[in-house]
């Protein structure tokens, strides 16, 4: 007999704003008690000195949450100069020291066209990647180093937003994968005197800004779980970009039973993702098969089977 799921079978995205100095787990369960959700996942992960936006997804969402850490995002920063850390933030360890020169912005600006555009970014070990089955800032802790592959990225914007000679903040606009510390890290190497991030916050993740975040504190103060419920948007918001059909009630049958079903895909071309609706409610995701057939992807639990 299979095990009984615990908790209330909720289903929705929030976008959390993270507080500092709790990891993106412990975030995202808060979140999940709060709810009394059977379950709930996050789509990227926030670095505990890091705030900002952190979409988190409950129940059926989860199933799509994967299209969200492709998505590019934004961040705000503070990039201290002249001070090295270990883990390329406030909260490692000092280890080197350098005289900051007397730069002016002009300086800054002209370093920053350096890291605009398609860059190369050797990870920092006080990452989530894995190395043989094992997160990089788990090695990094243990005192072990291991080399690491540099990667591509893409800045498509850092522009600079203060500076106060030893220190300056940018707005960074990038590609999933891009790591602000190393960024910074990089950028003190440019200017001759080495930096540290002591400030980081996520303001955009794909489609999502930091207009409709919730605190923790404002989800606690909400009356009761009828109002948090409320507050969530559907599914869908996670695959938005994606083109949509509309299913009948034979096809949506045959979806329901793990076949495809005859739907004119118009000029999608094979292989497309497509989001599908039934009688205006989102069912789940379909991959076109060819002009006038679609496969089911992704649907959701609540897809009935008559």
């Amino acid at each position: 007999m299979a095990r009984r799921r615990r908790g209330l079978p909720v289903n929705g995205v929030l976008l959390l704003d993270k507080p500092k100095g709790i990891s993106s787990n412990h975030a995202l369960q808060r979140v999940r008690r709060l709810f009394e959700a059977q379950k709930a996942g996050h789509t990227g992960t926030l670095d505990p000195m890091a705030t900002g936006l952190l979409p988190i997804c409950l129940g059926e969402a989860t199933k799509f949450s994967a299209h969200l850490l492709e998505a590019d995002k934004m961040y705000r920063t503070r990039i201290e100069l002249g001070v090295i850390t270990d883990t390329g933030d406030a909260e490692g360890t000092i280890i080197e020291q350098r005289e900051v020169p007397s730069l002016p912005a002009e300086a800054v600006e002209s370093v920053l066209t350096q890291f605009r555009g398609e860059i190369e970014q050797v990870p920092t070990m006080y990452s989530a990647l894995k190395h043989q089955g094992k997160k990089l800032y788990e090695l990094a802790r243990e005192g072990k180093h291991v080399e690491r592959a540099a990667r591509r990225v893409s800045v498509y914007d850092a522009r600079l937003l203060a500076f106060e000679g030893t220190a300056f903040e940018l707005a960074v606009s990038c590609s999933k994968g891009t790591y602000i510390r190393t960024l910074a890290e990089d950028i003190g190497h440019a200017l001759g005197c080495g930096a540290h991030i002591s400030q980081l916050r996520r303001l955009k993740t794909g489609p999502f800004n930091g207009d409709a975040m919730w605190t923790l504190e404002a989800l606690e103060a909400l009356a009761d779980q009828a109002s948090r419920e409320a507050e969530l948007m559907p599914a869908d918001v996670l695959v938005d970009h994606l083109p949509s059909l509309s299913v009948d009630e034979a096809s949506y049958g045959r979806l329901a039973h793990g076949q495809s079903a005859y739907l004119a895909a118009g000029e999608l071309s094979p292989d497309a993702l497509t989001r599908l609706y039934y009688a205006e409610t989102f069912i789940g995701l379909g991959v076109v098969k060819g002009p006038e057939e679609v496969a089911p992807k992704r649907l959701l639990s609540t897809v009935a089977i008559s």
